[in-house]
This record gives C-alpha cells, sequence and structure tokens, in this order.
C-alpha cells in the first residue's frame, strides 16, 4: 500500500469541520480590519527565496524543497508566504492603486524539517501584512488583528513576547558588539552557532543549545544600540499597545528568524504548546520590497501556524461539544420510491437545507441509525404508499412526533 510522504497529513472529514471553523471566522475577521484576500501559486522562481529570506538561513540553506522544472528553471515549493505575497504586490503593481494595502493570505507551505507535533513537511498558516505605513500605528494595527482573530476563536491566555531590531544602522552597531562578544566566548558554542557568528550572528540569540542559552545571557542588548528614531518608533507601538490593553513582554533575545525584519518584531505563544510554544509570529520589513526589484516601500505583518492554533484550540476542549448535523435524512423503501425521494430531496435542498439521502437500499432499521448517526434533525420517510398519496412522512428524531404531509406543501413545512 502507497503511504502518504513523510511529513504530510490527510485532513480527513471527521475533523476538516475544525479547519473550516478556524478559515471562516480568520476571513470574517479580517474584513472587518478591512483586509483584502490574496493568493499566489504555491511554487515560485527559486530567487525570490533566495534573496529575500537570505543565503545563511536554515531555510534556504537546508528546508527548501527546490527542483528544476522541465524547461531548466529552478523552482521552489514557497516555504513562507511574505516574499511571494511582497513579488505579487510588486508585479502587479497594487501599490499604484493604493498606496495602503491590507492583505491577508491562508494556504499551505513546504519546508523539509524534522516531522514533530504541529510541525510538518506541509503545513499551513493565516498571515496578515499591511503595506505601504512607515508609522508605528501599522505594527500597532497588525497586533490587534492578531488579537482580535484569537479572542475570536477564543484564545484568550497567550503571550506576547515583543522587541526591536531597529533600523540599519542601529542593526549594523549591534551586529558589530554583538560579533565581538560571541568571537570570545566562541569555543564554548555549539557547532551551528560558531558557523553563524559571520553570516547570521543575530540568530544565535534565540538558539535552542543549553550552553547557547547560557552564553547569550550576557550578550550585549539591541535595545541599547538604538538611535533616537528606532527607539522612538519602538517607545510608540509600546504606548499604543498599552492604550489599547495588549499585555506584551519584552525579549531581548528575539529576533525572528529571516533577514529581512528591522524595527518591531513580535511573537505568539501558549503554554498549551509544551516546548515548542510558539504559534506565530512577524514583523517590521521595510527593506524586501528594495530585495525584490520594487520601490522601497514600508510593511508589517505577522503569520499564524494553523496546526499549532488547532493544538491549542483541542486542549481549550473548543471542539468537545462540536454537534454537526445534517436538517433532514430521506428514507427510501422499495424500488418504486428511490427516484421520488430523489425528488424530495432536491425540493429540500433548494430550500438551503442540508439534506442525506440512502444510496445502498438498506432497510428501514438501518437508514433510521444512518439518519442519528448524522445527527439528523428530521427523517422523511417514504415507502409505496407515500409515493401513491404524493405524500411523505415527516419524524422529528428529537421529539419522536411524526406528521404525514403532502409533497406539494413540503415547501412551507418547517423543519
Amino acid at each position: 500500500m502507497i503511504q502518504s510522504v513523510r511529513g504530510t497529513k490527510d485532513l480527513l472529514p471527521e475533523t476538516i469541520y475544525q479547519w473550516h471553523y478556524v478559515e471562516k471566522i480568520f476571513k470574517e475577521v479580517s474584513e472587518k480590519f478591512c483586509y483584502n484576500e490574496l493568493r499566489t501559486p504555491i511554487f515560485e522562481k527559486t530567487e525570490v527565496f533566495h534573496r529575500s529570506i537570505g543565503e545563511a538561513t536554515d531555510i534556504v540553506n537546508k528546508e527548501m524543497y527546490t527542483f528544476e522544472d522541465k524547461g531548466g528553471e529552478s523552482i521552489t515549493l514557497r516555504p513562507e508566504m511574505t516574499a511571494s505575497l511582497v513579488r505579487s504586490v510588486i508585479q502587479n503593481n497594487l501599490l499604484n492603486q493604493n498606496p495602503i494595502q491590507r492583505l491577508w493570505y491562508f494556504g499551505p507551505f513546504f519546508r523539509y524539517e524534522r516531522p514533530q507535533k504541529g510541525r510538518l513537511r506541509q503545513f499551513h498558516q493565516y498571515g496578515a501584512e499591511c503595506l505601504g505605513s512607515p508609522y508605528p500605528e501599522s505594527d500597532v494595527e497588525i497586533i490587534l488583528l492578531a488579537d482580535s482573530l484569537f479572542k475570536s476563536i477564543g484564545i484568550t491566555d497567550y503571550t506576547l513576547k515583543l522587541n526591536s531590531l531597529g533600523n540599519e544602522i542601529s542593526r549594523d552597531n549591534y551586529r558589530k558588539a554583538l560579533v565581538a562578544y560571541l568571537k570570545s566566548v566562541e569555543e564554548e558554542l555549539s557547532y551551528d552557532s560558531k558557523q553563524r557568528i559571520e553570516t547570521n550572528p543575530l540568530r544565535i540569540l534565540d538558539s535552542k543549545d543549553e550552553i547557547d542559552k547560557k552564553i547569550v545571557e550576557n550578550a550585549p542588548l539591541i535595545l541599547e544600540y538604538l538611535d533616537d528614531i528606532s527607539l522612538n518608533h519602538f517607545e510608540l507601538v509600546k504606548k499604543n499597545l498599552k492604550e489599547s490593553n495588549i499585555k506584551f513582554n519584552i525579549d531581548n533575545n528575539l529576533v525572528r528568524g529571516l533577514d529581512y525584519y528591522c524595527h518591531t518584531v513580535f511573537e505568539f505563544q501558549s503554554n498549551h504548546l509544551g516546548s515548542q510554544d510558539s504559534f506565530g509570529g512577524g514583523g517590521r520589513y521595510d527593506g524586501l520590497f528594495a530585495q525584490l526589484g520594487g520601490k522601497p516601500t514600508p510593511a508589517v505583518g505577522f503569520a499564524l501556524g494553523i496546526e499549532r492554533i488547532l493544538i491549542i484550540l483541542e486542549k481549550l476542549e473548543k471542539f468537545k461539544d462540536w454537534n454537526d448535523h445534517v436538517d433532514c435524512f430521506v428514507i427510501s423503501l422499495g424500488d418504486a420510491s428511490i427516484t421520488y425521494a430523489h425528488s424530495v430531496a432536491g425540493q429540500l435542498r433548494e430550500r438551503g437545507l442540508i439534506v442525506g439521502t440512502d444510496l445502498i437500499r438498506r432497510s428501514m432499521k438501518a437508514q433510521m441509525r444512518e439518519a442519528n448517526r448524522l445527527n439528523a434533525k428530521f427523517a422523511v420517510i417514504i415507502g409505496e404508499n407515500e409515493v401513491n398519496n404524493q405524500s411523505v412522512l415527516v419524524k422529528n428524531m428529537n421529539g419522536g412526533d411524526q406528521v404525514e404531509i403532502q409533497v406539494n406543501e413540503i415547501s412551507n413545512y418547517e423543519f
């Protein structure tokens, strides 16, 4: 038997309603904030991610699904969405139509990682991006959107971690100080961190290695290297978040995993996820448009891991009492009733009702069991007498009451 690819997962009918629920709520909340959906292809020219994510990142070096197509072009399954979205905005001149673009997305992404709970090789994300504003209020709006998304699906006990990477000047000054410190303790660092000192030193700050964690406790703090512009931006973000009653914790080691971030960075964590407690995050990326060949454009956004959000909702028992149902189950008894039953089912569906039917000619008892399994509110029973009388027998599956009505009156019956 052929198995699914390692690190992928089938979304089965018994749990797909959870996905539909999250997608529906996220779409509704996004629209309330005036964010519009954008969809891109699931693969891009590899250059999109090399130029945006950074050559020195694990994603580019180890995790991307890259292949050469039949035309000899290097293609990559998207490992994240921000670069794809920015490519699309530039290519389609969206900012010429409106200098502020509020966009959201939902879809699958691909990274070759060690599969674990909530972290698959094909995973799904919701994300939102606010493009065109350099001001702190756009950082705050994007965090308020995330907070509203969480509350709308029942997640209220999350932690927001916040930090600033400053502008390019601040970050360059900090990078020099950080590299000097790391070189002084280089022999004690893990192998991966030693490789990152020259290529991506900020990533060492959120190393998961226990020895590295001890070492970075004494590293210089990036907030001490912010210039006045960067410091003012960060102070206004914090001030506006407080005024909006959004709680946050400053995390000096929060840097995010991609090269294009600047100024505000943030992460959402939940104690329902164990050691891998992050279920989303983002920040500002003012330099990405220029990297991808567009005009310099300020931007800020975030992405949420849907698989991890569903784990949180399960731990919170949000789906415990979920009662999926059909409105009516049409029971047909005997060959003569089959065509008539399908006609009745069609009339009920035209009313907007959810209607189930039997397709394997089971007994009355078996069809009633199926109606119960589907949590049907009503059973519409059709036998030879009903066909002859042009009627149906409607049974309330809760109270057990049943009544015979003419088929031409079915459009008025209150199911």
